[in-house]
């Protein structure tokens, strides 16, 4: 056991990375705070004073503000949906045995390490384009007009684009999970005369889901945020303008820190409930 020693030790140890992290979230979380409520134009007067709450008055009552809400969560909700449901498919196959497992699963994996920045410009450009994309060639082959994607189905080109990023980080989660399931249950199951399909409903899938519920809080925490995606495609135009790029907008383009400060509020106070609502799955998953 411990004792009070060695445990005063190790929370002195412990308390410069500590404070470092506090330090890294409570500053720019009290000047965001202490903006809000300021109004300040860096290239138009500078700091022109108090005024209190205005800020949130006006990003809460902008015509933008909710449309942008509902962009975001539709978003939210669409990568997730796409990724944990071929994220299972995609772990139940990689845990079969095949040639060359190892390098698959590498191919698989490889989409997480790439810079979001550049899978979107080569989503719009490389399979996207209306002209030379790979997507218009196979319309072609097939006799159908090509899809301007990213003007005709924005929003669905968006989710297709993250989706294609996060489903190998769900994947590798749920192969994990799916290695750890005790395989004489499955055989038992099969030995019994259960079809596959039982087998995956009452064994495979129960036996996932504290998998499932850590896949959708860590991709729902880092989705709510997205914006290179959409900055490098449609630059918030044809209906995909979230809440993250809409502080963008009033922040660089309107050049009104303070009216972008309300808005980062916002997307905290956002991202805390939802934060809270999945916890509480989370929770419940883990208690099981």
């Amino acid at each position: 056991m411990a004792t009070h020693h060695s445990r005063s030790a190790a929370r002195l140890m412990m308390a410069p990375a500590v404070v470092l992290l506090l330090g890294w979230m409570l500053v720019p979380l009290t000047m965001t705070l202490y903006f809000s409520f300021k109004k300040y134009l860096p290239l138009r007067g500078g700091d022109l004073g108090w005024v209190g709450f205005d800020n949130y008055v006006r990003f809460v009552s902008s015509s933008a503000f909710w449309p942008s809400v509902l962009t975001t969560l539709t978003i939210v909700g669409g990568v997730l949906v796409i990724t944990v449901v071929f994220g299972v498919l995609l772990a139940i196959l990689l845990n079969q045995p095949m040639w060359g497992q190892g390098f698959v699963r590498i191919l698989v994996i490889a989409p997480f390490f790439v810079m979001p920045t550049v899978s979107a410009l080569v989503w719009k450009n490389m399979f996207m384009d209306p002209n030379y994309g790979l997507l218009a060639h196979l319309w072609e082959f097939f006799g159908a007009q090509p899809v301007e994607w990213l003007s005709q189905a924005s929003l669905q080109s968006i989710v297709m684009i993250v989706s294609w990023q996060w489903l190998p980080f769900a994947t590798l989660i749920l192969l994990t999970a799916i290695q750890s399931l005790d395989s004489e249950q499955l055989e038992a199951a099969e030995m019994d005369g259960a079809p596959a399909l039982m087998r995956f409903a009452f064994i495979t899938l129960p036996h996932l889901g504290r998998a499932i519920a850590v896949v959708l809080l860590i991709q729902t925490i880092f989705l709510l945020s997205i914006f290179a995606e959409i900055f490098v495609t449609t630059g918030g135009a044809f209906g995909t303008k979230t809440l993250t790029y809409l502080i963008f907008q009033r922040v660089l383009e309107s050049q009104n820190v303070g009216l972008g400060s309300a808005g980062g509020v916002y997307a905290i106070i956002l991202a805390n409930i939802v934060a809270i609502f999945l916890m509480r799955i989370v929770g419940k998953n883990l208690d099981k």
